[in-house]
């Protein structure tokens, strides 16, 4: 799964999600023909990227090229679910990327329009947002 190799800070804060906030960078295709573009926003975790790429790579059966747009690189601490307050924050438990609307998260190239549409239709359950599939 995706992880940093490195981090500045091991712990960050948590952020605040701010109302129609959308998405400044990342907007349009880069490297592929097709993309899945974001139409909300969430946390998207290193497990839901996997899972969305192996569902790409086995729908495609490894024809094609695919990018993966985005890096989980957030950490996220949680502490164990019985534990008292007061003891400080929890230690780091897995990373996200913070999704906001209008991003393009993965990019297709190499293989026919239906074929890359669907593999991105299917991809698209496997992610905690709602996308669409663009194409240049």
């Amino acid at each position: 799964m995706l992880l940093p190799k490195k981090v500045k800070h091991r712990k960050w804060q948590k952020g605040r999600s701010r109302t129609r906030a959308v998405e400044t960078r990342g907007l349009d295709l880069s490297y592929g023909s097709f993309g899945l573009k974001s139409l909300e926003s969430a946390w998207v975790n290193s497990r839901q990227i996997e899972a969305a790429r192996k569902t790409i790579t086995n729908y495609l059966k490894r024809d094609g090229r695919l990018w993966i747009r985005i890096f989980p690189d957030k950490p996220i601490t949680q502490q164990a679910p019985e534990k008292t307050l007061g003891g400080g924050k929890g230690s780091v438990d897995h990373y996200v990327f913070p999704v906001k609307p209008g991003r393009v998260l993965f990019e297709i190239d190499g293989v026919t329009a239906v074929r890359a549409k669907e593999a991105l239709r299917l991809a698209s359950f496997k992610l905690p947002v709602k996308a669409r599939v663009i194409e240049k």
